[in-house]
């Protein structure tokens, strides 16, 4: 948007005239990883993480390594005992969100920086075979890698910041989640380091996907149910 916006206190006749802008068009909001800005990012921060480039995102690393969202979710649902992760730093998270996961979406040429990754050489899965929780159980061409439209990445982000993918690195480090390239960062990401155990896998938001069923052809998302209260156009998959 524009750095100035003023409202005009006699506008012209005509459309869009009451009110006049100026100056250099500035970045006011990022969309890469679903949830970044709404429950990584401290609320000191949004607005300077909005107008950031990913390029400049080592200045945020503090809120992905030590979260605060596993710590509000264990006092909430399990008060009194501590169910969140206990690998400090999480480097299981640094690897999703800043470096992708090795063998999976890391580029070659990597800076560590939010963005939603998509290796494009791995093979779709057949929609038949899709798991919505994507990686975490073996699907590796779903989120993180890319997003479709099945993808659940609000459960999936849950069972991660959880510590479901410490469970599935299991102790032979299967998806390289110990360390994170280009530093010195490090922790034990298994399920020891996991409260909940396998539990973590399973967590979810209560709320089931595709009340309406995705269409199997471009753009494959049904038409959005209308505010009005009219019925939405029937579609034909």
């Amino acid at each position: 948007m524009r750095q100035v916006q003023i409202g005009d206190g006699s506008p012209a006749q005509g459309h869009q005239t009451a009110e006049k802008v100026g100056g250099a068009w500035v970045q006011v909001s990022r969309l890469g990883m679903p949830l970044v800005n709404e429950v990584v990012i401290g609320l000191k921060d949004k607005d300077r993480f909005n107008a950031s480039k990913p390029s400049g995102d080592a200045q945020f690393l503090t809120y992905v390594s030590n979260p605060t969202l596993p710590a509000l979710i264990s006092a909430i649902f399990s008060p009194g005992s501590n169910v969140a992760p206990t690998n400090f730093p999480r480097t299981d998270l640094l690897n999703v969100f800043l470096a992708g996961i090795q063998g999976v979406n890391r580029p070659a040429n990597l800076v560590l920086s939010e963005m939603l990754r998509l290796n494009t050489e791995t093979a779709p899965t057949a929609i038949g075979m899709q798991n919505k929780l994507g990686l975490a159980f073996g699907d590796a061409a779903g989120f993180p890698n890319g997003r479709r439209p099945i993808d659940d990445v609000v459960d999936i982000s849950l069972v991660a910041v959880m510590g479901g993918l410490c469970v599935a690195n299991g102790t032979g480090n299967t998806l390289g989640l110990n360390t994170v390239p280009g530093t010195s960062l490090s922790s034990t990401c298994t399920s020891t380091s996991v409260p909940l155990g396998n539990t973590a896998l399973n967590i979810h938001d209560a709320v089931d996907q595709a009340r309406v069923p995705f269409l199997n052809r471009f753009p494959f998302l049904s038409t959005p149910t209308p505010g009005s209260g009219t019925p939405a156009p029937t579609q034909t998959p």
